[in-house]
Formats: structure tokens, sequence, C-alpha cells
């Protein structure tokens, strides 16, 4: 059964608690998780970049010499490709990146890089994940007292949210919409104690 340390705000270590078997101790498939990551990647892009084929290009609409007898190669157009300001071979146009994946793909995906990381041992429970006033000088202050710099947090409290917003390579979520990249994009998976029960729930 794997387990994970438990801390309060002030970073000290309160306990320990034990992990979903089904969703923190699986063996991680790197395959599966390599193919949802790229996916979230793909759907990521905005597909907008365009450049103009020969037949866009203005101008070219004459031939620039005769076919025959002026000694250069044989010309149609001055917006060929290969010329100066010609049209660009193939050019890129708008298009749509996305695709879609299996959900039984990304659950697995999910819970192979959340088994990944009970296994290195960056799962960090928090008793009691929240703030009374929006201060990120003190969110970064319990960031320091459990030595993370990059981490995903997972928590429902606003303040902890709005509080995090600023502070680089910090990534907040809820436990019901858990990204696989982000979390191997972490170094920590820092999760309230309420916000675990809800995804050993949710995923399990």
């Amino acid at each position: 059964m794997p387990k994970a340390t438990v801390v309060d705000m002030t970073g000290k270590k309160v306990g320990e608690v034990e992990l979903s078997e089904a969703v923190f101790g699986i063996e991680p498939n790197q395959t599966v998780v390599h193919d949802v990551v790229k996916n979230h990647l793909a759907n990521c892009r905005q597909g907008t970049q365009s450049a103009l084929t020969r037949a866009e290009v203005s101008g070219g609409g004459r031939k620039p010499w005769r076919q025959k007898g002026t000694g250069h190669a044989r010309q149609g157009s001055t917006r060929a490709p290969q010329w100066t300001h010609g049209g660009i071979v193939f050019a890129p146009k708008p298009r749509d990146y996305s695709y879609t994946l299996n959900k039984k793909v990304k659950r697995l995906a999910l819970k192979s890089a959340l088994s990944a990381k009970a296994q290195e041992g960056n799962v960090i429970v928090v008793d009691g994940l929240g703030m009374d006033e929006i201060k990120t000088k003190t969110f970064q202050g319990f960031l320091n007292a459990v030595q993370s710099k990059k981490a995903v947090v997972v928590t429902e409290c606003p303040k902890v949210v709005k509080s995090a917003r600023n502070i680089p390579g910090v990534v907040t979520t809820s436990a019901k919409i858990l990204s696989v990249y982000d979390i191997v994009n972490a170094n920590q998976f820092i999760v309230d104690k309420a916000a675990l029960a809800v995804i050993e729930e949710v995923f399990a």
C-alpha cells in the first residue's frame, strides 16, 4: 500500500496517510502517459499558421521573358517558388491538430502519472489546505517549507488558487479535472486531504 506524508500549512509533518492502491499503486504505463501528453500538446496548438502559395502571391501574371533564345532558363512567372518574393512550396495553412483518445486510455494515463509520483515519494498531502486571506507571500512560504518549487496543487480553496497564480512553476487545479500533463510536468503533487478523498473516489 503506497503512503504519503501529511503536513500542515506550516510545512510540519503531522503523520502519514495510506493512498488508494487502485489510483496510486498501479504499475505506471509510460507509453500511455506519452500518448496522452502528446494529445494534450496537440490539442493546445492553435493551428493558425498560414503562408501564401504561388497562386496567392500578388504579381507574376506576365511571362518575364520569351521561352527561347535569351540564354536564361525558361520561366513562366516571377512568383514561382525559386524567385525572390515568390510563393511558398506546400505552404502551411490553418488546420485543426486536435484529436481524441479513449476515456480508458486517459484514465490509465492519469493513474500511471499519480502512481509514478507516489513511487518517487513526491505526493504531499496537506491537512486543511486553506488560507484566511489572499497572500502570495504566505503560500510561497508554505512551498518553501515543503521544499517545493515546481508543483501541481489540488485544492478547492479560491484563496489558495488566487495566492498561487503568480508563482512561477505552480499550477492549481480541482480534484475532478486533473491533467496528466500538469502532473508529469511538476516535481511535486500537493493535494488537500479532502481533495485526495475525492480523487480516490472518482478515479478508483
